[in-house]
């Protein structure tokens, strides 16, 4: 099957997998699951059927995610959840990162001559894999918030990957961006055929080793990934690779823990938006976007207009600049998260913004009390392969969790039947700038930053209105606040919302969404100051909305994901 046929099925497979036309939200009054991949939807879905909680199905699609969208997330990787809980109306926020294992230097990405890695050499094999989070992530989350036996929310997962699912025409087309995946045996022996193939799309594929995995876990626990056969297997992986070998111990893998930490929740207009704070940029920079935006009167203006498109980009600018000087791993460096989002220095900022004319490349904001010239910026831009789940249960309870193995198939190693991260290569590439440290420089033990940004949305009441969050890397805080823009200024319902063409600025050219309608701003823009590219934008937001007792559901039919409700 060509390139160009397996697309055509796969657009073809993506329309025929949505429950209503697309243009339209899904729409339940008792739950809403939203996933990347119809394989996790049926399977969160089932398990609320079964009197589970949004963290059960959470747990269940994360699970089936590992095996049937590889390229994105996974138990080999990390994530970043907000859980709110419709008893006492608290968001809090479940910490999976990974971290840097402890023979992690600031040279980790030097050759031996003192140069620099290249992303792409550096982002492959043993040197940029990160201790995973997720399992721990999820088990504390489940102590907190679930209902069904632990074991039980494994089945689904084990059932697929000994009967087997077959191979989309996404994860067809995406194991194709794999440069000498032979490299990789355990990867190239499960999706390749003897002859160096590509399996092709509609074969059905099994993970036995994967399901065995997750054998250990369901009846072990988590701590079953941290100590034993399992940490061991990872271990060996990284340091009996040719490509970049690493060092990763038992003791790397017992250290690891999940962190509970507050969410980051600011008032915009009459919502409360709340995201996750550090080690992830998500939850401050989307704040900051919005807060920067709110003297102006975006519901009078068009979706996609010109305007929109100038004010929104010019928000980013300011808020993508302090992103990159102050935000980082908080265990390791002072954060100023509060003082980010302060209303003052907010409305200074904002004051920076012509309605009628770019300001070119934004400087940091300095902060009352704070040297920024202790830090050097970095623009901190790569890895693009991750997965959103937003889930609202049949009590009320909600989970909107990013979760991430950073570029397509992380590492390319696997272990145990799942893909490893990359995610180390989120750290800065360079420790220092003319003697100033960057505050997101490798560190052993640190966090990487991120840009994951699962987003909760309550009313002045505190009730659940929202939950939403997407792949794309360092845009995914753009697609975020575009998204809520589009949901809560222009009203837009969940799937309108979520389809409507993306732009966005990260502090340097103003990107829009190629073959769409924003190309008839190119000039007009380009008029104003700014720089313009126009760029594909192949993200998968999922999401819900919910109004006067009414769920809505979406999701992007840029992927292959769907919403369901019952």
């Amino acid at each position: 099957m060509t390139r160009l046929a397996a697309l055509a099925v796969f657009l073809l497979a993506t329309i025929a997998a949505i429950p209503l036309r697309a243009g339209e939200p899904v729409m339940s009054e008792d739950f809403m699951v939203s996933t990347a991949n119809p394989h996790a939807s049926r399977a969160a879905r089932d398990i609320i059927l079964q009197g589970g909680s949004a963290v059960d199905a959470t747990i269940a699609a994360q699970l089936v995610l590992t095996l049937t969208e590889p390229q994105s997330s996974g138990i080999g990787g990390g994530a970043f959840m907000l859980h709110f809980d419709a008893g006492n109306g608290t968001v809090v926020s479940y910490d999976g990162r990974e971290t840097a294992p402890a023979s992690a230097t600031p040279n980790l990405f030097r050759h031996p001559d003192g140069t620099l890695m290249g992303w792409t050499e550096a982002a492959e094999g043993g040197i940029p894999v990160g201790v995973p989070g997720v399992m721990a992530m999820l088990e504390m989350a489940h102590r907190e918030h679930g209902n069904l036996p632990w074991a039980d929310l494994f089945q689904p997962a084990i059932a697929l990957a000994r009967n087997g699912f077959e191979i989309s025409p996404r994860l067809f087309e995406v194991l194709d961006w794999v440069e000498g995946p032979e490299r990789f045996p355990a990867f190239h022996a499960l999706y390749f055929d003897a002859d160096g193939n590509r399996k092709p799309v509609g074969t059905v594929l099994t993970n036995p080793k994967l399901a065995d995995t997750l054998e250990i876990l369901a009846q072990h626990g988590a701590q079953a990934f941290y100590t034993g056969v399992i940490a061991q297997r990872i271990i060996d992986t990284v340091g009996a690779t040719e490509v970049n070998p690493a060092v990763m111990t038992m003791e790397d893998f017992a250290a690891y823990q999940a962190v509970e930490r507050p969410a980051v929740c600011v008032e915009y207009r009459q919502w409360n938006i709340c995201g996750m704070g550090p080690p992830s940029s998500g939850g401050v920079t989307v704040a900051q976007i919005l807060l920067l935006l709110e003297g102006h009167d975006l519901a009078a203006l068009e979706p996609g207009s010109l305007e929109a498109v100038h004010l929104i980009s010019e928000a980013q600018r300011l808020a993508y600049a302090d992103r990159n000087l102050y935000l980082a791993d908080s265990d390791f460096v002072s954060v100023p998260v509060e003082a980010l989002i302060d209303e003052t220095y907010l409305a200074e900022r904002a004051r920076l913004i012509d309605p009628a004319r770019s300001m070119g490349e934004a400087q940091p904001g300095v902060l009352e009390g704070w040297d920024e010239s202790s830090l050097a910026p970095d623009d901190g831009t790569h890895g693009f392969s991750t997965s959103h789940i937003s889930i609202v249960d049949a009590s009320g309870n909600a989970v909107s969790m990013t979760t991430s193995i950073e570029r397509g198939f992380g590492s390319r190693l696997m272990s145990g039947g799942f893909m490893l991260n990359n995610e180390l290569t989120d750290f800065s590439f360079e420790a220092e700038v003319n003697g100033v440290p960057i505050a997101n420089r490798v560190e052993a033990g640190k966090r990487p930053r991120s840009s994951m940004a699962p987003t909760i949305v309550l009313d002045a009441d505190g009730n659940l209105v929202m939950a939403i969050g997407t792949v794309g890397g360092s845009r995914i805080i753009t697609y975020v606040a575009k998204t809520l823009i589009a949901a809560l200024d222009w009203q837009l319902d969940i799937q309108a919302a979520i389809e409507l063409p993306h732009h966005l600025n990260r502090n340097g050219p103003t990107e829009l969404e190629a073959g769409t309608d924003l190309a008839r701003h190119v000039a007009d823009l380009e008029a104003m100051g700014h720089e313009v590219s126009q760029r594909d934008m192949t993200t998968g937001l999922s999401g819900f909305y919910i109004e006067n007792g009414v769920i809505f559901g979406g999701a992007d039919p840029r992927r292959e994901g769907i919403a369901l409700g019952e």
